[in-house]
């Protein structure tokens, strides 16, 4: 596994959550990064995504003003700021490595083994 994302849990509605993806030393830090997320039933969907720079980011409408993307390419890891949860935020949450900012998960080649997110109402 060459992305490790965890963090995930059980949340109330309305709570925060922070994820974090950790990947081998350096092996990324030229990647654009992404977070998407697979609910049951449904298709893999973009949550948030960042240049290799960090200077450009891309948020899903879903989550917009309520997630942050923030990557440290010294510290190989790139986490994601879940805010004012809500139960349709419910999923497994996975972080991937690709060649380019792309809301198509086709476009990201490597891939974490995901975390779950959970939030009751």
């Amino acid at each position: 596994v060459q992305l490790q994302a965890y963090g995930g849990g059980q949340v109330q509605a309305g709570g925060s959550l922070t994820l974090t993806c950790v990947y081998p030393r350096g092996l990324f830090s030229s990647y654009p990064l992404a977070w998407f997320r697979q609910a049951p039933g449904k298709e893999r969907e973009l949550v948030a995504a960042i240049s290799w720079s960090g200077e450009r980011a891309i948020y899903a409408d879903p989550v917009l003003g309520r997630a942050t993307i923030d990557r440290h390419n010294q510290r190989d890891k790139m986490i994601l700021l879940m805010t004012k949860l809500v139960p349709d935020d419910t999923a497994v949450y996975y972080c991937a490595a690709g060649s380019h900012l792309d809301w198509n998960p086709d476009a990201y080649d490597y891939w974490g083994q995901g975390t779950q997110v959970t939030v009751s109402s």
